[in-house]
This record gives structure tokens, C-alpha cells and sequence, in this order.
């Protein structure tokens, strides 16, 4: 029997996040990338969600290693969850290990997990898999691609990249290694699919530089800049114009604290001398000096911005004379937080700049034709398009089949799919446990589709409780119900209703006292459906009917 290469992707694909993908030959394993996914409006309560790792758990004895491209929640804020089901070596760049090192410090498991740094341009043996790191362009520094080297041949694996000919570091994407891989022989494409809708190139992020420095120059206000707490070379042009000002610079928020620090130490963010400031004594300098950092691009509730705009920030207060340039775009999803704090600034009397009103957002990704240019180079026999929803996924089969790729030779998978490839053939062979699970709070995974039914029933409807009080020898109603109301109609312009609901209850439980061999099951759900019918009919809402006995 020919020898096979599986690649199964367990998440990133059919959606934004969440990206993980398992390669399997000669009986081992190797994952890439180990991300969650924001939840979606209806997923009540849930802060995250992450890939079903069932599969791995089940193989965890043929695993030999967990390999990041970059250091994005997308691709690495699932680690200290899947690590606690599966601990497995983890390898990649040194920052995105500064940051995988914050997560595990927060999750107490960095003496338990074996954390190797690698320089792009480095190879690395895992079993059977010789993995090498190539050198990309992102929104993220020490950003890579990998050349995963297996008997059958070389997979590409692009990770998020763009062709960034000015990149802020001077670090241009390794495009000659992916040609001379090309020239090789690649086996295999597995490409972000992103941008793939847009035609052209990407901007450079350099492009974001020149804004700030106009957005500075002549500014009397107090400034005050949000972007992804990630991207550091778009913060290092945030501090280049506010030293080339004669501004000082302050940063408030955890998430872009924690990555200064890491980016500073590791050396990929250099802070001009004298710049940085303290957030509680930059205040004590004049307005038109004053530069502050901040999270909350994306209108996250508990961010530095978010408080700032509804007044509950300790260290800054924005009003009139304050400046806040928006340096992101919202990800799908967060549009309507995003708006929300914008209109409050503006309501306050703030002046905002955001991207709709200059040019202050490039995207990390890939458009067409820098897509094209990594397919020319890289002449795969396969592809599979990755990161993306599905018409995304579709685009990018048509873009590769416009250079020529035949149809049969691209696989247009889903989240679970076990594409086998041998040296001249590929096909989609069945499916592992693939899907969603939520983290909420410090819970992960015992929230499953009843409780997020029930959720999504008590938030759209609210819930009807009727209390039985019932004799404890012969089981009798002992009075009349009482009814209680949490989310569904106001009481007090409600009391006809209430009182037709006790009714109702009560000829329920009455009716079901009188029989033999009745007990509190048959109950409940006499009441239950009872109640729950005639709200339904009078009302058409379904709110969440909850029968409790109490036994006197």
C-alpha cells in the first residue's frame, strides 16, 4: 500500500479563526497553529471558542510537536487549553514564544511545557517531519511560512503573510527561498485565503508611518492612538512620530503593557530615548506633549479605550482638546461595539480619526496578486486553500486555477476533512471530530448546545417559574401557585395574565393530584405544558417555564 500524507484541518476553514491543522505521515504527527475564534452575537456568556481537539487526544502518543507561524490569538490563543487535554513540545519565532509564554505563565503550565525557539531560516526534525521556517511579511513581527519536508514530498504551509517591499523591521519576505522550493518540487500549497476577494497588492505598512506623522504634525490636541495591542511595528511608528514631534508617550491597557514589555526585551521594538512615560505622570505635561497608547481598537467592553469614552478610566479623562486616532479596522463582527465607542467620543467632544477618514490601516494579508506571485513561485502539484470563509476558499480555487491548476487538484475542504495525498493523487478520504468548543470562564467545553439553546431561549423570551406548594404525605396542592417572571413581561402592567397563569397551574396540578401512581415528574410537566402552551397562543413568545415543588 502506497504511502500517504494526511492533512487535516481542525479549524480555520468556513470561518475566521481558530486556525489549527494537523499533518500525519509514516504513522506521526505535527500541528500547526493552535488558535481560538471571538464568539458569535448569539453565543451568550462564551468568551472564546476553540478547535475540538478530540483527535489529537486520541493520538496523542504519535504527536511530535506543535509549530506556530506567528503569534496572533487566531493562531495561538487555544495553547494553554488544548496543552491541558494534549501537552505537546511547541515550537517557533522567539516573540511570538514571548507571547505564548504570557498565556502559560496565566495558566500556570511553563514548567510543564517544553518551549523551543527557532530563527527563521532554521529547520527543525520532528520525527519523521524536517519543518522549516520561512521568513514572511505580516501584521505581527518574526511572522513565518514552513516547508514541512516529508518522504512524499514538501508541503508549503504560508501562515498570514503579505509581500511588504518596506517593511518597518527592513525584514522582506523570504521570497527566494519560496522559488527555490518551487524549483525543487513542492508537493503541496496550503495558502491563507484572507484577501484572496481583493484584487492588486496590499499596502505597505509603512503607508500608516506617513499618516501619523501628518496626523502629529501641528497637532495642538492630546493624542491618543488604538491599534492591535500585536502589531509592534505599527506601535514603533506610533512612538518615530511622537519623538520626531516632541511628544512623550504613555501606554494604558494589560494586553499592550504585556507586549511592549516583550517586544522591547526581545529587541523587536525600539523605544526613542526619553519617549516613554508613566500613564499617571504624563498628565502633568502639556497637552500638545502628550501621546497615549492604548487597546480597545476593536471596542472590547473592559479596554482602555472603551472606559476612557464612558468615563470610568482612573488615569484619563478625554473631552474637548483630545485627539483619538482608531488605527484598525474592525474584524467582522465588532462593527457595532467599534461604532458605539466612536459615537461616544464624538458626543464628548473628541475629535476621531478613523479609517473610513484617513489612511490609517493596512491589512496584514495577502491581496490576488500577491497570492499569485507565492502560487508562480512555489508551482505546487496540490492546493488547499486555508483561513477563510467559504466563498473565500472558492475564490482562491478559481485564482489558482487561472494559473493554470487543474480542478481535481484542489481541494475546497471543511474543518475535519482527512485529505490523504500520495506522490500523484489527493482526495478527501472521511472526517475527524471537528467543531466548536466554548471557553467560559474557566470552564472549557462543559457548555454544549442545550446550554447555549437554553441561553438563547432566556435571553430572547426571559423565564416563567411557577411554584407548587404540595403536602409532603399525601402530595395535594397546598395552595394556590405562586408565579414568578425574570426577563419576560413586566409585572405590574401584567397582573390579568399572572393570574390567569396561577389558574391554569393550578387546574394542571390539580388534574394530575387525582391519579394513582402519579409523581412529581408528572408534575412538573402537567404544569409545564400547560403553562407553556397557553403563553405561547395568548402572547407568541416562549419563554423558558421552570415548574419548582415545594414539599410542606
Amino acid at each position: 500500500m502506497a504511502e500517504k500524507l494526511k492533512i487535516i484541518p481542525l479549524g480555520g476553514l468556513d470561518e475566521i479563526g481558530k486556525n489549527m491543522t494537523v499533518y500525519e505521515c509514516g504513522g506521526e504527527i505535527i500541528v500547526v497553529d493552535c488558535g481560538m475564534a471571538f464568539p458569535g452575537d448569539d453565543m451568550y456568556g462564551i468568551d472564546s471558542v476553540i478547535p475540538d481537539v478530540s483527535y489529537l487526544v486520541q493520538n496523542r502518543a504519535r504527536i511530535r510537536g506543535l509549530f506556530i507561524t506567528h503569534g496572533h490569538e487566531d493562531h495561538i490563543g487555544a495553547i494553554p487549553y488544548v496543552l491541558k487535554q494534549v501537552n505537546m513540545p511547541i515550537f517557533c519565532t522567539p516573540f511570538t514564544a514571548g507571547l505564548i509564554k504570557l498565556k502559560l505563565e496565566e495558566h500556570g503550565l511553563v514548567k510543564s511545557t517544553k518551549l523551543t525557539t527557532v530563527d527563521p531560516g532554521a529547520t527543525v526534525r520532528a520525527g519523521k517531519f524536517q519543518v522549516e521556517f520561512i521568513h514572511v511579511n505580516h501584521s505581527i513581527a518574526n511572522s513565518v511560512a514552513f516547508a514541512i519536508h516529508t518522504k512524499l514530498g514538501t508541503v508549503v504551509h504560508t501562515g498570514d503573510f503579505k509581500i511588504d517591499s518596506t517593511p518597518i523591521d527592513g525584514n522582506i519576505i523570504d521570497l527566494a527561498r519560496f522559488g527555490e522550493l518551487g524549483k525543487e518540487g513542492v508537493l503541496a500549497l496550503l495558502a491563507d485565503s484572507t484577501n484572496v476577494e481583493r484584487p492588486g497588492y496590499t499596502q505597505s505598512e509603512r503607508v500608516v508611518g506617513q499618516t501619523f506623522t501628518r496626523q502629529f504634525q501641528g497637532c495642538e490636541d492630546r493624542i491618543i492612538v488604538t491599534t492591535f495591542a500585536s502589531n509592534v511595528h505599527r506601535i514603533q511608528q506610533v512612538l518615530d512620530a511622537a519623538a520626531a514631534c516632541g511628544r512623550k508617550v504613555a501606554v494604558t491597557g494589560r494586553s499592550m503593557e504585556n507586549i511592549m514589555k516583550v517586544s522591547t526585551e526581545l529587541g523587536y521594538m525600539k523605544v526613542p530615548k526619553n519617549t516613554l512615560m508613566d500613564i499617571t505622570k504624563i498628565k502633568n505635561q502639556p497637552k500638545n506633549k502628550q501621546v497615549i497608547v492604548t487597546t480597545g481598537s476593536q471596542g472590547e467592553e473592559m479596554s482602555a479605550l472603551y472606559r476612557m469614552a464612558f468615563s470610568t478610566h482612573k488615569q484619563v479623562e478625554v473631552g474637548p482638546g483630545d485627539k483619538v486616532i482608531i488605527s484598525a479596522s474592525a474584524i467582522p463582527g465588532n462593527e457595532v461595539t467599534v461604532s458605539r465607542v466612536i459615537n461616544e467620543l464624538f458626543r464628548k467632544g473628541v475629535k476621531v480619526i478613523y479609517d473610513k477618514a484617513d489612511m490609517l490601516h493596512v491589512s496584514g494579508h495577502a491581496c490576488q496578486e500577491e497570492l499569485k506571485i507565492i502560487h508562480a513561485l512555489t508551482k505546487p502539484r496540490f492546493f488547499i486553500p486555508l483561513h477563510g470563509e467559504q466563498r473565500m476558499l472558492q475564490i482562491h480555487k478559481d485564482v489558482a486555477m487561472s494559473m493554470g491548476m487543474e480542478r481535481s487538484h484542489i481541494a475546497i475542504a471543511e474543518n475535519g476533512s482527512v485529505i490523504e495525498i500520495t506522490g500523484k493523487t489527493m482526495k478527501i478520504n472521511g472526517a475527524v471530530p471537528a467543531g466548536e468548543v466554548y471557553v467560559d470562564g474557566s470552564g472549557v467545553g462543559d457548555v454544549g448546545a442545550v446550554v447555549m439553546r437554553d441561553r438563547k431561549r432566556l435571553a430572547e423570551d426571559g423565564m416563567v417559574v411557577v411554584v407548587l406548594p404540595v403536602s409532603s404525605h399525601d402530595g395535594r396542592l397546598l395552595s394556590r401557585p405562586e408565579i414568578i417572571t425574570r426577563g419576560f413581561i413586566y409585572v405590574k402592567e401584567s397582573e390579568d395574565l399572572l393570574r390567569e397563569l396561577e389558574n391554569l397551574a393550578m387546574d394542571a396540578a390539580e388534574g394530575v393530584s387525582g391519579r394513582r401512581g402519579r409523581d412529581e415528574s408528572d408534575l412538573k410537566g402537567a404544569v409545564k405544558s400547560a403553562v407553556s402552551n397557553y403563553l405561547f397562543k395568548t402572547t407568541k413568545r416562549n419563554p423558558m417555564v421552570i415548574p419548582v415543588v415545594t414539599k410542606l
